[in-house]
């Protein structure tokens, strides 16, 4: 049974507690160390091999692709330890390490722990805050941390306090995106499965147009069902081996548009009102009519119904 993703982002944070990480990059060697696990590097994985684990008499070991580079490799080993700590096999012969086309739910968990270790959240997070917004940002990020862009990138989105979104997309459409908790708590969503869309930053590279820097888009193009407007940064980077986007997307003054203000349009009208539905008055007016009920009743209401300006108009929100 798959683990929801609280729970592993708690067993992630008590393990880094535990190792007592401090200062960046990710104590690696350490990680190791607490679980008894020794690293195998092997040159004879081919390109679609990323690692695997496997335990002899209370030792386990990490198999690491030596072709790959550090920072993949890192990631690499902190997936691994991630099946050993969660206690989940693993699931690696259902696609590709790059692909998230069919990554099963086993392997997502231990990626969201492998970021956890590699950008541990009360290390990242003050660096993230202070960072600017962009891949200029993300890369300087990553190297520091000794981590993937990728890895970098969701956990930047997932930890600062502004509302922005991670996007990871392949083959044109989106795997998977990771939003920060302003974005979550505006239901900001961004669903899996989304086509990237027309006139993007993202489409545009996919479809081989230059970069030049990060762009506008409406909010809309993004979001699903959103109603609030307001227009995004986008930055993207495109991979063109993997046919993969990354997509960082932002609001640039970092806030939320705030929600359109609604409108009763409740058909259900008293007769006797004249054909001004109760709701639609005025506050003054209900109370004058609270207050002096005999005024207002009867023919006498029906002049509401001629005042200037009041068809129409709705009460405040409250």
């Amino acid at each position: 049974m798959a683990m929801d993703e609280f729970a592993v982002l708690s067993k992630a944070r008590a393990f880094v507690r535990k190792v007592n990480a401090t200062t960046p990059p990710a104590p690696i060697k350490a990680y190791l160390e607490a679980v008894n696990a020794k690293v195998k590097p092997d040159k004879s994985m081919g390109p679609d091999e990323a690692g695997s684990s496997f335990e002899v008499n209370g030792t386990h070991f990490i198999s690491v692709n030596a072709n790959d580079s550090g920072e993949r490799q890192n990631f690499t080993l902190c997936h691994e330890l991630a099946h050993i700590i969660l206690g989940l096999p693993s699931d690696h012969d259902s696609s590709p390490w790059w692909s998230y086309a069919k990554r099963s739910p086993n392997e997502i968990a231990c990626d969201v722990f492998a970021a956890e270790l590699l950008a541990p959240y009360q290390l990242f997070k003050p660096i993230a805050d202070a960072a600017q917004f962009g891949f200029k940002a993300i890369n300087q990020l990553a190297s520091q941390f000794e981590a993937s862009l990728t890895a970098t990138g969701s956990r930047f989105a997932a930890v600062v306090d502004a509302p922005c979104a991670f996007v990871l997309a392949e083959r044109g459409k989106v795997r998977y995106a990771v939003s920060s908790i302003p974005l979550r708590d505006a239901k900001a969503w961004i669903p899996t499965g989304l086509a990237l869309p027309v006139g993007s930053l993202s489409e545009k590279l996919r479809a081989g147009a230059a970069y030049t820097g990060p762009e506008e888009i409406a909010a809309d193009l993004w979001f699903d069902n959103w109603t609030r407007g307001g227009e995004l940064l986008e930055d993207a980077r495109y991979f063109r081996p993997w046919d993969q986007i990354l997509s960082l997307i932002w609001f640039d003054d970092e806030e939320v548009p705030p929600p359109p203000r609604s409108i009763n349009l409740n058909p259900a009208v008293d007769p006797s009102s004249g054909g001004v539905p109760e709701r639609v008055l005025p506050p003054t007016v209900v109370s004058a009519a609270a207050r002096w009920p005999a005024i207002f009743t009867g023919s006498n209401r029906a002049l509401l119904s001629r005042l200037p300006g009041l068809q129409h108009r709705a009460a405040p929100s409250t």
